[in-house]
C-alpha cells in the first residue's frame, strides 16, 4: 500500500495522474471503469491493481505512482496558491474538441477564465518573421470575423510574429484569445509578450499550458504544445510560414484531426508564403481570401449588420435540383464523382456549380468537397 497524506483530495489524484509518463485519455478512461476512484488507483497495492486490469504496465508500480503523488502534491499547492484553473479531461469546462484527439493531455492548467467550448474557436498561426503581408491581413481578418461571428475566440502560441499579431489584434476587437504556452505558468516566453498576456488574461482570455508550474523551457516542448492549438480548435489559419516550421506542423496535426486547415497564399518569391503555398498546392490546406468565403467554408451563420440584407430566394433550375438533391442524399462530393453518377459533363457542372456557390446553394469546401450551403 502507498501511505497518502491526509490533507489529500481529488486534485492531487488529478495531477498525479495526469503526471504518469505514457498515460493516455483512453488508459486513464480504462482505470476509471474498472478500479473507481483515482484514491483508489493510487493507494492500492500493484498486484491488486494489475489483476484488476488485466495488465502489468509500469505505470502500476508502487514507486511510479508514489513519486507522482510526491510531485503532485507541490504542483496542487501553487495551483491553489495562484488561482490557476487545473482542469481535468472529465471536467466540463475541459476543452471538449481535445477529447477527439489521441494525445490530448489529461490536465491543463490554466490562467484566465476563457471559454475553451465557445461555438467557434480557430486558430491562427504562421512565422515568427512575420511581414507586413502577414500582420495587415491578421489584423483586418480578426476584426471582420469577429463582427459577422460574435462568439468567436482565437487560438495561437503567443510567439513572436503571426502569433502575437493574431492575440493583440484579438484585444484591440474585444475578442477572447488563448495562448498556448510550452512551459509553466510560473514565467511567460517569451518575457516582451507578459504585459500582452496580462491584457489577454483581462480582456476574458487565458493563458493555457499543459506543464507544471516550474517546468523550464525546451525546444521540444513547442512542437508538443501544438497539438494543443490544433486540437481545440474548429480550424487552423496558416497565415506566413517558410518551406518549413512550426505552423506547418500544426496544419499537418490539424488535418490529422479532422480540423479545417486553411492557408494565407502569397508570391511564389516570398520565402515566407512558400510554405502556404506548398500546402495550398498539395491540398492539405483551402486556399484563404476572404472573411465571407472563410465563413461559408465553415458553413457558420454569420450575423447580419445594420444595412446587410438577408438573401432572397431564388428560381433552382431542375439541374440545380439535381445537384441540390444529389448533395442531400450524400451530404459530399468532389467535383469528378458527380460528374461520374449524374452522368454531367465536368465542363458543364463547374459552371453549374459555379452559378449554385454564387447563388450561396453550395460550398466549395476544404479539400475540394462540395456541400450545400
Amino acid at each position: 500500500m502507498i501511505a497518502v497524506p491526509a490533507s489529500d483530495n481529488d486534485l492531487l489524484y488529478r495531477i498525479a495522474m495526469s503526471s504518469l509518463k505514457g498515460m493516455t485519455i483512453e488508459f486513464a478512461r480504462i482505470i476509471s471503469s474498472r478500479v473507481g476512484s483515482l484514491g483508489e488507483f493510487f493507494t492500492g497495492s500493484r498486484s491488486s491493481l494489475a489483476a484488476c486490469l488485466s495488465s502489468n504496465n509500469r505505470l502500476l508500480a508502487d514507486d511510479v505512482r508514489r513519486s507522482a503523488l510526491e510531485k503532485a502534491t507541490e504542483e496542487m499547492n501553487w495551483v491553489v496558491a495562484n488561482g490557476v484553473r487545473a482542469l481535468y479531461y472529465t471536467d466540463d469546462d475541459y476543452p471538449r474538441r481535445l477529447l477527439d484527439c489521441p494525445d490530448a493531455p489529461l490536465m491543463i492548467y490554466v490562467s484566465g477564465n476563457a471559454d475553451f467550448n465557445s461555438p467557434h474557436v480557430i486558430a491562427i498561426v504562421g512565422t515568427r518573421h512575420a511581414t507586413a503581408y502577414g500582420t495587415t491581413f491578421v489584423s483586418r481578418f480578426i476584426a471582420e470575423l469577429s463582427r459577422k461571428i460574435p462568439d468567436l475566440l482565437v487560438v495561437s502560441g503567443l510567439a513572436y510574429g503571426i502569433d502575437v499579431a493574431a492575440h493583440r489584434e484579438s484585444i484591440s476587437s474585444n475578442v477572447p484569445t488563448v495562448g498556448v504556452v510550452a512551459h509553466g505558468l510560473a514565467t511567460i516566453y517569451p518575457a516582451a509578450h507578459r504585459s500582452t498576456a496580462v491584457d489577454m488574461v483581462r480582456n476574458g482570455g487565458a493563458i493555457l499550458t499543459d506543464y507544471r508550474h516550474s517546468a523550464p523551457i525546451h525546444q521540444g516542448n513547442f512542437l508538443a504544445r501544438n497539438r494543443i492549438v490544433a486540437g481545440m480548435s474548429d480550424a487552423v489559419l496558416v497565415i506566413e510560414s517558410g518551406e518549413r516550421g512550426g505552423a506547418l506542423f500544426t496544419a499537418r496535426l490539424a488535418a490529422d484531426y479532422g480540423r479545417d486547415v486553411f492557408a494565407l497564399p502569397g508570391r511564389v518569391t516570398d520565402v515566407y508564403s512558400s510554405g502556404c503555398n506548398k500546402i495550398i498546392y498539395k491540398n492539405i490546406a483551402s486556399i484563404l481570401t476572404s472573411v465571407d468565403d472563410f465563413i461559408a467554408a465553415m458553413r457558420w451563420t454569420p450575423v447580419l449588420s445594420e444595412g446587410d440584407q438577408p438573401t432572397l430566394n431564388l428560381d433552382i433550375t431542375p439541374e440545380q435540383q439535381t445537384v441540390i438533391d444529389y448533395l442531400t442524399q450524400k451530404g459530399e462530393a468532389r467535383i469528378n464523382l458527380m460528374s461520374v453518377d449524374l452522368s454531367m459533363p465536368i465542363s458543364n457542372l463547374i459552371q453549374l456549380l459555379g452559378e449554385m456557390e454564387y447563388n450561396g446553394l453550395v460550398v466549395n469546401a476544404p479539400g475540394g468537397r462540395y456541400i450545400l450551403a
